[in-house]
């Protein structure tokens, strides 16, 4: 709406559980967007809710016996600890429901004031049979007769009017709010609405979220936002879809709940989760597998290596006898991710420039210009797909000294005593490789 700047807002966790990797593949999605954004030249500035007031945190803190603000903050930081470890950029400001009811209210009471919403014996309802455009965003029209649901999770099937805001009662225990029509507390679909345009303004570029969330709380954000505002709510709804676990869909009931924490105990670094999620476009059905991901970790494994091997090339003299780039894979890089954020392309993309150079340097024409040259291209795709550490790492002197000495003892052919340093250095987790340009280390 604005040229050069991108308004997007995402909807962030329900901070009651462990975040499992369905989720999680929202946010991974809703981040390459931002990246891509970012690198294409944009101004990117996103915004991201925390629910931290809901029927499942008020019955998960009073099954743990805590205030709910104790009980969600911890389920926060595991979230936010899940981002990080998934190299997941912080949004500009993550907004928590409770401190935002003063806007919710507001919101509520203009929609009271248009006619939108009535008070009914236990709360205050939002009337979708006022709303004309109810139902464009999924297709879910609305019925001629409604009932009214004051659940934060219902039937996905059927229309009904909904919350805003609910009256106190008994088993509610301590959470609630004054407002204008008593004490109560708001309804899961109000806050988005509410702070989403306190941050971002009326109308927003983006919105992001899984594709469970289209209806009914994304149906419901327009209608209470557009029925407030008289203004179009968003320009571009993007949804992540579902990920199946071996084929099912993820439940308690089923047992195959995977968090961040089971990819962990396997030993398997979540980088190599954000891969996997990337080979498979955000509005196709996913299926995970451990035999998938732990194909990812041997990627992943490989593309770090392979961006040390390039970056020791670089600084090394090793003279180039043709040109290398890789122009080629930059403008397929960048046209299958303008197409619809198509990451399994843009791998590919990234994997054949891989292989092109390889077989450079097999036949000795590539050299540490080109070296520099996919050094660049690799830096450039990671601030992206940000699946490479890229982290340095060093040895001491004296295993350089231990390695330079093993140099001359193999020159001077004295392979036995050569051996036993390498075995030496083995133990310490240096790993060498023999290259026709010296030997190469690479800690295991």
């Amino acid at each position: 709406m604005k040229p050069g700047h991108v308004r997007t807002y995402a909807c962030g966790p329900t901070v009651y559980d462990y975040p499992h990797i369905g989720n999680l593949r929202s946010f991974v999605f809703s981040d390459i967007l931002r990246r891509w954004l970012a690198h294409s030249g944009f101004k990117v500035k996103q915004i991201m809710n925390i629910t931290d007031v809901d029927d499942k945190t008020i019955k998960g803190s009073q099954s743990a016996g805590l205030p709910l603000s104790e009980f969600t903050r911890k389920y926060e930081n595991i979230f936010f600890s899940c981002l990080q470890n998934l190299n997941i950029k912080p949004a500009a400001k993550y907004t928590r429901a409770t401190e935002h009811i003063s806007e919710m209210l507001s919101l509520i009471e203009k929609l009271m004031k248009k006619g939108l919403a009535y008070k009914a014996a236990d709360g205050i309802y939002f009337d979708i049979s006022k709303f004309r455009g109810y139902g464009k965003l999924s297709g879910v029209l609305a019925e001629k007769s409604m009932s009214r649901i004051a659940s934060d999770e219902y039937d996905k099937e059927h229309v009904q009017d909904f919350a805003l805001w609910k009256f106190w009662k008994p088993a509610d225990g301590k959470v609630f709010w004054q407002s204008p029509w008593g004490k109560g507390r708001p309804g899961w679909h109000i806050e988005c609405s509410a702070m989403s345009m306190k941050y971002l303004g009326k109308s927003l570029d983006i919105h992001t979220g899984g594709t469970d969330l289209k209806f009914p709380h994304h149906e419901n954000e327009i209608a209470q936002s557009t029925g407030a505002t008289g203004k179009k709510f968003v320009n571009y709804w993007l949804h992540c879809e579902h990920l199946m676990v071996e084929g099912r869909k993820m439940a308690k009931s089923l047992g195959n709940i995977i968090t961040l924490n089971d990819v962990n105990q396997k030993g398997i670094s979540p980088l190599s989760l954000r891969y996997l999620l990337l080979t498979s476009h955000y509005r196709s059905q996913m299926n995970f597998t451990f035999e998938s991901l732990q194909h990812s970790s041997e990627t992943v494994e490989k593309l770090n290596d392979f961006y040390s091997k390039v970056h020791w090339l670089s600084q090394i003299r090793i003279r180039d006898k043709v040109v290398f780039g890789v122009k080629e894979y930059e403008n397929l890089f960048k046209h299958h991710l303008d197409n619809d954020l198509d990451t399994v392309n843009a791998l590919a993309a990234v994997h054949n420039a891989i292989s092109d150079f390889n077989k450079a340097l097999d036949k000795g024409t590539a050299g540490s210009r080109a070296a520099k040259v996919m050094l660049d291209f690799l830096q450039k795709v990671n601030s992206v797909l940000a699946v490479i550490t890229e982290k340095e790492k060093r040895i001491t002197s004296g295993e350089k000294k231990l390695i330079s000495k093993r140099e001359k003892l193999r020159k001077l052919k004295k392979f036995r005593e050569a051996d036993l340093i390498r075995e030496q250095l083995h133990k310490k987790k240096i790993i060498l490789e023999d290259t026709p340009y010296g030997p190469r280390w690479k800690k295991a």
